[in-house]
């Protein structure tokens, strides 16, 4: 997996971002979810190296980065803090405009990056996730029952955290195998590199820090943006499942890409085949549509 990429790790001053660097060309960052790290990638990346620098790291809390400690309000774990670690990531490689395709959880700190840092990011992708306050605005029973993380894992500490250490084989092996049809199988390698990172106390405390801070303060930032009026001035890429819930959940609201209108000025998208880590399961369309946005 990542033949002819670097490693490294980044000290941004509040984490120390662990990542894979590889390719020429334009600067593009992948951001993973929940519960992954960047080797969500792994069939991607070496194929965006024709024509990007690919940076591919772990989010804070997560994988091999580091876990700051957090505060009551659970700002480090915003992912306003998240996006401002990966503009002094990618800073510090040179890079002070750049693209971002960011999935699941790396779709919120994707979309937070581009419109607080407008100046910092030239295109936005955001793959099976629409705003975090419409998500809970419009959260229901489907909800609750089928996105458990979010309502399980930003719940008060210990319990979520007990959950994610105690039972870590059992919620990767739950998210891959009922979130979605699956195309391919997870190789051995990649599910215990994901079981491993959860098994750890910090990592899982850190991750259920970034479910608490989209309960709360990342829901306030999406409602200031929507009181004032501004909205991400990128173009934006939207694809999602179309085995998945944004296919069908939000069809009284027209859809992921109206949703995604009420936050970016330029929205364009459509539904990828397979559930909601189509990027691991359907690297081929995913790689097609992600190419012909990200060449403008």
């Amino acid at each position: 997996m990542f033949e002819g990429f670097s490693q490294m790790i980044i000290d941004t001053d509040a984490a120390r971002i662990f990542l894979r660097v590889g390719g020429t060309g334009r600067p593009l960052l992948l951001l993973h979810g929940f519960p992954q790290t960047h080797l969500m990638w792994r069939d991607i990346a070496p194929l965006l190296t024709r024509d990007f620098t690919v940076v591919c790291p772990d989010l804070r809390g997560y994988g091999a980065s580091s876990c700051p400690a957090s505060t009551a309000n659970h700002v480090p774990y915003s992912k306003r803090a998240m996006g401002a670690d990966m503009v002094r990531v990618m800073a510090h490689l040179g890079f002070e405009k750049f693209a971002i395709v960011g999935h699941d959880r790396g779709g919120r700190v994707a979309y937070r990056l581009a419109m607080d840092a407008p100046a910092n990011v030239t295109r936005v992708a955001v793959l099976d996730v629409v705003p975090t306050e419409i998500a809970w605005a419009h959260a229901d029973a489907r909800f609750a029952i089928g996105y458990w993380p979010w309502t399980l894992l930003a719940q008060p500490a210990p319990l979520p955290e007990r959950v994610l250490v105690d039972a870590a084989a059992e919620v990767v092996d739950n998210a891959l195998e009922t979130w979605g049809p699956q195309l391919r199988s997870t190789p051995a390698a990649v599910r215990e590199a994901y079981v491993s990172a959860l098994r750890d106390p910090a990592h899982a405390h850190a991750i259920c820090e970034e479910y608490r801070a989209a309960a709360g303060l990342d829901r306030e930032h999406d409602q200031a943006d929507a009181a004032s009026g501004r909205r991400i001035t990128a173009p934006l890429l939207a694809l999602w499942s179309s085995k998945g819930p944004l296919d069908t959940w939000y069809a009284a609201q027209s859809g992921p890409l109206a949703l995604w209108r009420q936050y970016a000025v330029d929205v364009q998208g459509h539904a990828i085949e397979g559930g909601h880590f189509f990027p691991e399961q359907n690297p081929e369309a995913t790689l097609a549509g992600l190419r012909s946005f990200l060449q403008g």
